[in-house]
């Protein structure tokens, strides 16, 4: 049986407002986290994360302690650095290089590398979600490239360090050096501060406070690096 066009016309236009509120609320959602990203300058401000946001939700909670930069031991800043994101510095939020890199090494099938910069894990943990995807790397990298444009390289590592997550629960610096070694984030040591750098890309299996062998030998390395930093990290302290 053959539909009047009539028809046809009457549904286009009942379903084109739906359509419509669909298009705008995910361009919303899109173009949400570049305002948040300027709202975020403020120093006043303190980001949670989607992680936080998720335990919120659940009925979980969480402990996060906000500190300035200024109460977190330049060691531990230096340390997570190189453990992380050795070239903060010296680009623009992405290092292209390593992207090239790692998209080169995926498309031959044996990738083992993150390519994450630390403007990059920032942004993720802000605004987007965990489980690797085209998809998120896609949403990923300009929001890295804004963030780092925007905020300064001292601002970025502060909002870092206060949302990253060191263990069930524990995110930020401040809460980490407590649960892990019950001082502040401004006496850490420098072996605290690469147990703690090194335990970070995986925190639920590499506990700081209790490191194996292997994660002592890494923060025996990151140790070693952060001494040499150097004019690494100059674009912190300067």
């Amino acid at each position: 049986m053959t539909v009047p066009f009539h028809r046809h016309a009457f549904v286009w236009l009942k379903g084109r407002p739906v359509i419509m509120r669909i298009v705008l609320a995910l361009a919303a959602l899109v173009i949400l986290p570049y305002v948040l990203i300027v709202l975020y300058l403020l120093p006043f401000i303190h980001p949670v994360s989607t992680l936080m946001l998720r335990d919120l939700v659940l009925l979980r909670g969480y402990d996060r302690q906000w500190v300035s930069i200024d109460k977190i031991s330049p060691v531990l800043v230096q340390s997570v650095m190189m453990s992380e994101d050795g070239q903060y510095c010296f680009h623009g939020g992405v290092d292209w290089g390593e992207m090239r890199m790692l998209l080169e090494d995926t498309l031959s099938g044996h990738s083992t590398r993150g390519g994450s910069t630390i403007p990059m894990q920032t942004v993720k943990n802000l605004f987007l979600w965990n489980s690797r995807s085209f998809v998120r790397k896609a949403l990923e990298l300009p929001l890295a490239v804004t963030a780092d444009f925007i905020w300064s390289k001292r601002r970025l590592m502060e909002i870092y360090l206060n949302i990253a997550e060191w263990g069930p629960g524990i995110y930020g610096i401040e809460a980490a050096a407590r649960h892990h070694f019950k001082v502040p984030a401004s006496k850490l040591t420098s072996r605290q501060a690469a147990l703690l750098a090194v335990a970070l890309p995986n925190p639920f299996d590499r506990n700081a406070g209790k490191p194996g062998r292997g994660l002592r030998r890494l923060a025996s390395l990151i140790e070693r690096r952060a001494r040499g930093s150097g004019d690494y990290i100059r674009c912190i302290y300067d």
